[in-house]
């Protein structure tokens, strides 16, 4: 399994030692909201069935300075290649998620070779189209997306990031 590290971030696979911290940041309902898959409330066991099922594209962010979890980071090697992510809520504003979805993006298209990969946001989460645009994603249409914290479909919005696009915006 790779570990991938980027200025202030090392992305490494999940550990069982991360279900408590994980517990944590998804119970709160600010963090969990703004996600597709995650219930609510979140509990010890949902983190260590999560850790179970974890495959090599599934990041813990741990931040370098101190060693401390801060969220994850995942790419879901399906047909489309759709990547999420989430931080602690003590941890947003801070440019960690910028900065992990950047070396997550950068690892699918240099060490996996993908072409293209994606990502969604929900519409009242514009923090997180931020990110994408920063990598130069572009919006590739909306549509109403289960959500399981909130009981309810989401209005999402998909972006699409193209490995040339990608490349580009990081240049400028």
């Amino acid at each position: 399994m790779s570990v991938l590290e980027s200025e202030r971030l090392i992305l490494r696979p999940v550990r069982h030692g991360d279900a408590t911290a994980i517990t944590v940041w998804l119970g709160d309902y600010d963090v969990a909201r703004m996600l597709a898959r995650v219930p609510f409330p979140y509990s010890e066991g949902d983190a260590e069935n999560f850790i179970a099922e974890a495959d090599a594209h599934r990041f813990a962010i741990q931040r370098k300075q101190d060693g401390l979890f801060l969220g994850m980071i995942a790419l879901q090697p399906d047909q489309d290649w759709e990547f999420g992510y989430w931080l602690g809520r003590p941890f947003w504003g801070l440019g960690f998620a910028t900065e992990a979805a950047r070396r997550l993006v950068t690892y699918a298209f240099v060490e996996l070779n993908q072409p293209t990969v994606h990502a969604g946001w929900f519409t009242d989460n514009p923090a997180s189209g931020n990110v994408l645009s920063k990598l130069g994603a572009r919006h590739n249409g909306s549509r109403m997306r289960d959500c399981r914290a909130r009981g309810v479909k989401v209005l999402c919005h998909d972006m699409l990031l193209t490995q040339a696009n990608f490349l580009r915006k990081q240049a400028a």
